[in-house]
């Protein structure tokens, strides 16, 4: 069985703040290396203080975008999350699931609602 690497957000984002869609931008190029290469990795939460809806969707949100589910369940783990943000981490993934699975029926019921709410 391939052993996972592990990788630290604390040491990539170079912060114990991770709120900057930016800097979740360069946790994602790091997992997006590895889930094409279909090598494993582990991402540490260790020594994160604050996480964001923002910076877990550039992270981690938007590789639903180009891979299954199957594969980012298969290569992609965490650790070391605190459990709320691990709730916020489940909202984020279930939400990203949805939205790239039928992205336009998404769009037109968030435009229903906005439409009402005039």
């Amino acid at each position: 069985m391939e052993q996972a690497i592990v990788k630290s957000v604390y040491q990539i984002v170079g912060n114990e703040i991770c709120v900057e869609a930016e800097d979740g931008l360069k946790v994602s190029n790091i997992i997006r290396d590895f889930i094409s290469n279909k090598k494993k990795i582990q991402l540490s939460f260790l020594n994160v203080k604050m996480l964001t809806s923002a910076f877990l969707n550039t992270a981690i949100g938007v590789l639903y975008k180009d891979f299954s589910e199957e594969d980012v369940k298969k290569y992609l783990s965490v650790t070391d999350i605190e459990p709320t943000d691990a709730v916020l981490l489940k909202r984020v993934v279930d939400t990203a699931k949805a939205f790239y699975s039928d992205p336009e029926r998404i769009r037109n019921s968030l435009k229903e609602i906005l439409e009402e709410s005039k």
